[in-house]
């Protein structure tokens, strides 16, 4: 059967959006459909040579393909830009020789605008490099609210990794401190095509709580159908750690108010018991009678002593710096840990350099630190259930090479695991029961040391104990 021919009017091509043309062997346009007239000023006839069309940097390899074609009479396909004088458009371009005859008289050329499509790639490749490398955590979800992306910083945040969040939901992470009217609002407010902002609570994959301001937008189609949900995170952590720390300040400024009246209105009775008793004991010759005497004074000095030590821990430091004998810090603040109940059974050793030059500290800040270190000691010993013998050393020497004075003390406790190592000295983090710690003991002890330019480390394994290591500068 044979096959039929057609015959068609170029204006055929007038419907179409792509740009269609005639182009002679010489290189003029002898057609054009009404798309290209209209873009760049033909008259559809052409009557322009066709390299007029080309961005300078485009010319040669364009004309390259366009000679090709004529030459072999095969189909060229080829990238280049074109231009009208005032924009630039990226095209693609296929030049079509007639019944693929070698040294044709003209092409046929159509050309599609890649100008809008490589736009919106350009766009959505600047959005994935951004989500890519923002701190703020990203989510994308389906309109099941079943997450389809999510960017790097949120599974840094999570703790999740990407494989383990990609198709669940977001109660995955959720604490479950945010009521279901809450999530219920969330949801009328989306999809119903409106932004939604909230403060969450979320849970990490190792159970810690994280902090953030979730801002949810609907993603709509061009007609302006919701077809998923784009969250953006910002991490509120550092604003409830300041919050904690505001309410610890007030809190110790309660205590400090507590201990000055505890000082008046228990210091006088005390005083005034204290004279009873030396009157007592100067009345009496009854062996019994003055030892329960003493007893009583001994155990109104050491009420008084308490109220004292309440008082001085709640005053302000005076922050001068003055220059202090680092190894009778560490001495003192030894004898404090001593008398605690839990440190009854732990031996305390010292290996102090004598030849260590006096330092310019805050003496009561430095002690601070070493009273914080030495108790946390302690408690790490105390939750041991082996019955050896423990001991806590307490360590001073110079570093000539640095000309810094470095201090160490090391525990035979439960150390401290992998997992928690980096968090340390971070505020309110302690493995402590709820009630046992605040987890402001450290961090506040990492800050002094920095205050004094100096630096403080850790190392530790776990059932064999811990070592912190206090490097201070001899000349700050």
């Amino acid at each position: 059967m044979n096959q039929p021919t057609y015959n068609f009017d170029f204006r055929l091509f007038d419907s179409f959006v792509d740009y269609f043309f005639v182009i002679s062997s010489d290189g003029e346009i002898l057609k054009a459909n009404q798309s290209a007239s209209t873009k760049f000023g033909l008259n559809g006839k052409g009557a322009k040579p066709f390299s007029d069309l080309l961005e300078t940097s485009y010319k040669d390899k364009t004309l390259n393909s366009f000679n090709k074609c004529i030459e072999t009479g095969k189909s060229e396909r080829i990238t280049s830009k074109f231009t009208n004088g005032n924009s630039l458009y990226d095209v693609e371009l296929l030049f079509i020789a007639p019944e693929n005859s070698a040294k044709a008289n003209f092409v046929f050329l159509t050309a599609h605008d890649l100008t809008e499509e490589w736009k919106k790639e350009d766009d959505l490749l600047r959005f994935y490099y951004v989500s890519e490398n923002t701190v703020n955590p990203l989510q994308i979800t389906d309109l099941e609210g079943k997450m389809i992306y999510v960017n790097p910083s949120f599974c840094h945040v999570s703790g999740f990794n990407k494989e383990e969040l990609l198709g669940q939901k977001p109660s995955i992470f959720g604490s479950g401190k945010n009521s279901k009217r809450y999530w219920s609002k969330m949801w009328q407010t989306i999809t119903d095509g409106k932004v939604w902002v909230g403060e969450v609570e979320n849970k990490k994959k190792n159970g810690e709580p994280f902090y953030t301001q979730l801002l949810i937008s609907p993603i709509v189609d061009r007609e302006g159908k919701v077809t998923g949900f784009f969250g953006v995170h910002r991490d509120l952590s550092e604003k409830r750690v300041l919050e904690k720390q505001l309410i610890h300040t007030q809190k110790m400024e309660s205590i400090g108010t507590l201990a000055a009246g505890i000082a008046h209105e228990v210091g006088n009775p005390l005083a005034s018991i204290s004279a009873l008793v030396q009157v007592a004991q100067r009345s009496t010759q009854d062996p019994f009678i003055n030892e329960k005497l003493g007893l009583v004074k001994s155990q109104i000095t050491r009420i008084s002593k308490i109220i004292r030590d309440l008082v001085d821990f709640s005053r302000p430091s005076n922050y001068e710096l003055r220059l202090t004998d680092i190894n009778q810090n560490i001495i003192e603040a030894v004898e404090i840990t001593r008398v605690g109940t839990k440190a009854k059974d732990i031996e305390f050793k010292l290996e102090l350099d004598e030849k260590i030059p006096l330092l310019p500290l805050i003496a009561d800040q430095i002690q601070q630190v070493f009273v914080n270190i030495l108790l946390n000691a302690v408690d790490a010993i105390s939750e041991v259930d082996e019955a050896r013998k423990h001991c806590i050393s307490s360590r001073s020497d110079i570093n000539p090479s640095e000309d810094t004075v470095i201090i160490t003390f090391s525990d035979s406790g439960k150390g401290i695991s992998e997992e928690n190592y980096a968090k340390v000295f971070e505020p309110f983090f302690t493995t402590k029961k709820e009630g046992k710690g605040t987890g402001l003991g450290l961090w506040v002890s990492y800050g002094i040391v920095k205050s004094f330019q100096g630096d403080i480390k850790v190392k530790s394994q776990m059932n064999k104990g811990t070592t912190f290591i206090i490097t201070l500068p001899i000349h700050p």
